[in-house]
């Protein structure tokens, strides 16, 4: 966005706006546009453009098949609430930007004034822009652009909305100062959906460094719901997705309706029931006081806002994922096993001991080695350092090159850590750069893991950064970056005077990594932000894959990995096997149990194999080559979790796209009530056809603690339709909590 520091309020007047230019192939309000039915993929959207105001929503979710326009016109009649007492003459519309002048009690989609003026704006549609382009149900875009404007206040308004060809509605608006002379403060621009009034329940996640992603419910209630991020990242308490459906809903049963806001910065999450009933979901960007003032001619455009339907939330992430696969910038090469050297090393980096832990790693099957912290000036702990980016000399007087040498000999990609939105105090960065540091006012905020932000809204900040991180990419041919963030933004100003500047930053940022993307095409990145603290579709626009979290331990991980896979398929989410004794929890794990939680990702290795006995080792490989074999199928199927009664045992998997293969693992994450723990359903499949579901090496066995082993297991497999596994199901193993085994099913 344009600088804004220089703006400054006039009187408060209003002027007539021009009327907005004629646009080619556009449908002047209302004649012509007056009910739009989308549908894609078993979904429904009916917008109601009738009365010239900003669309309302008439229907979002299940497909209501082909409607003539007298249903259409039927429909928006039978939506329409009648006029009780002590309420407006007409009722307010539910639309996807609220409207205060409309008389909608909650919240406004757009908050802001002219200086105390323009406060309650009212819109007008002047035109709809629709993809004319004839698509079979569930094939293609669908896109719809709504212009509007409020001549009194002085206002534009483009409102972008599509449904996409996975069944997902994508919406973003944008607003424009139109006044010649004034100003205008955007205080917030939130858009939402309607779900019906059977949406009973919400679930949304939160959690905290290492347990990042856990689910919290609550009742569906009249009021609002409102999940306000100010971390100046997304947050490892982020809410990730707001859902609602009906009560109970879980992940193969019940409706249910969620939404993501697309961003890496401050943002606001929203479920709200008025008294009527009426409830919304929705979201955007979370603005600090005065962070987007637009001068005479200057817009602001909020994040994306995704939202899905399904029936269960399994349905609910297809769409999701599927989405995302279809992606231009969606890796599409197999995603290599990676070895990341943090919980092997630290910051000792010692030359000899990391030609062996990458000769190890080639070993057991790695594809790409990455060099964690402490590769650069000063960083022998995590008090100094940040900022200097450049090879320490005192530890690498070749440079970087013999380890990168080695590691190609080895047949690996090379990939190396940085922080480049962070600096040390103690720093030679921040003693040249003082004025770099982002503080507000005369102050510096409080520090975080000895550490403060670099403000990259200055330009020569952002300069020194894309020239240092472009210089090692291009010297090392860096195939990868581990891109770390590890503090909120607090006290997180910029500009002479200590504006706030957490938009400008995320917006930097962005650029940032696309300028570098330009120059590298085939660099990738990982957005890592204290682990899992930078989740969200706003980042993945420009990284290759998230780090979910800094605790490895696998059972930690279950969870973890379930609830981000609620928004991310699994190759988009880095899954390591950590050592015996986990680094954040002190708890021990058998290698099947954590390389089987790591299967279910993009794999890899945080464990020192220097200390690791050769038995594990070979293990290791086998485990190695098993996600090798079956990445392809992991990495394009659907992800399906079972609504397994008994709490203590998990049950979920990936089917391949055209049902002909399965992979599912049974999870003991604590002790049964009940032994055996009786039956599990295996849904997904192809329910006619014949399946032979067998123990999936080297998952097969629970080393050493197996239970009783059903017989079906012992006989090395059975061979049942997807119906009856969907319907019935097999009986399971009996396992000690916190071990897991691996079944495989393949169609006959």
């Amino acid at each position: 966005m344009p600088d804004e520091t220089e703006a400054r309020i006039a009187v408060p007047h209003r002027v007539p706006a021009p009327p907005a230019p004629a646009r080619p192939g556009t449908v002047g309000p209302p004649a012509g546009c007056e009910l739009l039915h989308l549908r894609a993929a078993g979904v429904s959207l009916v917008l109601d453009l009738s009365r010239a105001r900003l669309p309302r929503v008439l229907h979002w979710g299940a497909d209501l098949d082909e409607l003539t326009p007298a249903q259409l016109s039927a429909l928006a009649l039978a939506s329409t609430p009648a006029v009780v007492s002590n309420t407006l003459d007409e009722p307010a519309d539910v639309a996807v930007l609220a409207e205060h002048a409309t008389g909608w009690p909650g919240l406004p989609g757009l908050r802001g004034h002219r200086d105390g003026a323009a406060w309650s704006p009212l819109f007008t549609v002047t035109s709809v822009e629709l993809d004319r382009t004839e698509h079979p149900p569930g094939r293609g875009d669908q896109p719809v652009v709504i212009h509007a404007v409020d001549h009194a206040a002085a206002l534009r308004l483009v409102l972008e909305l599509r449904l996409t060809a996975s069944g997902l509605v994508k919406l973003r608006a944008t607003v424009r100062n139109e006044h010649p002379t004034e100003p205008y403060t955007v205080d917030g621009l939130v858009l939402t959906l309607p779900v019906p009034e059977t949406a009973g329940e919400l679930l949304d996640l939160t959690g905290r460094h290492l347990r990042e992603r856990s689910p919290q419910r609550q009742p569906f209630s009249i009021g609002a719901r409102v999940r306000d991020n100010r971390r100046g990242r997304t947050g490892a308490d982020a809410t990730l997705v707001l859902a609602a459906g009906v009560p109970g809903f879980g992940f193969r049963s019940g409706e249910v309706w969620a939404v993501h806001v697309a961003w890496s910065g401050n943002h606001t999450t929203l479920a709200e029931r008025i008294p009527d009933g009426r409830a919304v979901i929705g979201g955007g960007e979370l603005l600090l006081p005065g962070e987007v003032r637009l001068a005479p001619g200057q817009e602001y455009a909020g994040p994306w806002l995704y939202a899905a339907y399904g029936h269960g939330l399994d349905e609910l992430s297809e769409r999701l994922h599927r989405e995302l696969r279809t992606r231009a910038h969606h890796p599409t090469s197999p995603r290599p096993v990676v070895m990341n050297t943090w919980e092997a090393v630290y910051f000792d980096h010692d030359l000899t001991k990391l030609h062996r832990l990458a000769e190890l790693a080639a070993e057991v099957g790695v594809e790409r080695f990455v060099l964690d912290d402490g590769w650069f000036r000063h960083r022998r702990d995590d008090h100094a350092g940040l900022g200097d980016w450049y090879v320490d000399e005192g530890v690498w007087p070749h440079g970087l090159h013999p380890l990168v040498d080695h590691v190609r000999e080895l047949k690996m990609q090379f990939g190396l850590w940085v922080e480049p939105e962070m600096i040390n105090p103690d720093s030679d960065l921040a003693r040249r750069h003082p004025e770099w540091i982002m503080a507000t006012g005369d102050r510096l905020p409080p520090e975080a893991r000895h550490q403060q932000v670099l403000n990259l809204g200055h330009p020569g900040a952002y300069a020194y950064l894309l020239e240092r991180l472009d210089r090692l990419v291009d010297e090392y041919a860096i195939d990868y970056l581990k891109w770390d963030h590890n503090r909120d933004l607090v006290d997180a100003g910029g500009g002479r005077r200590g504006e706030p500047a957490v938009r400008e930053q995320v917006l930097t940022v962005y650029r940032l990594m696309d300028e570098l993307r330009r120059r590298h095409p085939e660099l990738e990145i990982e957005s890592c932000s204290s682990g899992g603290a930078r989740v969200d579709l706003g980042i993945l626009e420009r990284t290759d894959r998230i780090w979910a979290s800094d605790c490895v331990d696998a059972l930690e991980r279950q969870s973890i990995q379930r609830w981000t896979q609620l928004l991310l398929p699994p190759e988009l989410i880095g899954a390591h096997v950590g050592a015996t004794l986990a680094h954040t929890t002190g708890r021990r794990h058998e290698l099947a149990f954590r390389a089987g939680t790591a299967l279910f990702g993009h794999f890899g290795i945080e464990w020192d194999l220097t200390v690791a006995c050769e038995a594990e080792r070979a293990e290791l490989a086998r485990w190695v080559a098993l996600y090798r074999d079956t990445r392809d199928l992991l990495h394009t199927g659907r992800t399906v979790r079972v609504d397994h009664p008994d709490p203590a045992l998990w049950v979920h998997g990936v089917v391949a796209p055209d049902q002909t293969e399965a992979i599912f693992a049974l999870v003991a994450m604590a002790t049964s009530v009940t032994a055996p723990p009786g039956r599990v359903r295996l849904p997904g499949l192809d329910p006619g056809a014949v399946y032979r579901l067998a123990p999936l090496p080297p998952g097969d066995v629970a080393t050493g603690t197996n239970r009783a082993l059903p017989p079906w297991w012992r006989a090395g497999g059975v061979r049942l339709t997807g119906s009856a596994l969907d319907r019935v199901g097999i009986q399971a193993p009996d396992l000690h909590p916190e071990h897991l085994l691996l079944l495989r099913l393949t169609r006959e």
